[in-house]
């Protein structure tokens, strides 16, 4: 299993060296899981990617059409899976305890 992705064209810590490609990811590419916060709107985000930093600028300039409402958004809590899947995962169950209280627990423990 796997798909295909675009591939970043820039990093936010380095130039880019070419305009991006499309590429092959494995089913076992890793993953993250992520929690972002909105100022704005007082929520969060829960969310699941393979390239963590991509995905919070994507989230940054508008990408997403539920996170363009609560731009800036702040990372508050991320983990790193072996796969994609397993990220998948851990953000359903997340979102299953649909408990705001469970999500400021989970990023308390993190700084700790």
């Amino acid at each position: 299993g796997g798909s295909w992705v675009r591939v970043p064209t820039k990093s936010l810590f380095e130039k880019p060296r070419t305009r991006g490609a499309f590429c092959f990811v494995e089913s076992t590419t890793m993953g993250f899981v992520y929690i972002l916060y909105s100022v704005k709107l007082n929520k969060y985000y829960v969310g699941a990617c393979t390239n963590l930093e991509r995905r919070i600028r994507e989230h940054n300039i508008g990408h997403s059409k539920f996170t363009s409402l609560g731009v800036p958004w702040e990372l508050k809590y991320n983990a790193r899976f072996d796969t994609l899947a397993d990220a998948k995962k851990r953000e359903l169950e997340i979102k299953s305890k649909k408990s705001r209280i469970y999500i400021e627990r989970l990023i308390e423990s993190a700084h700790k």
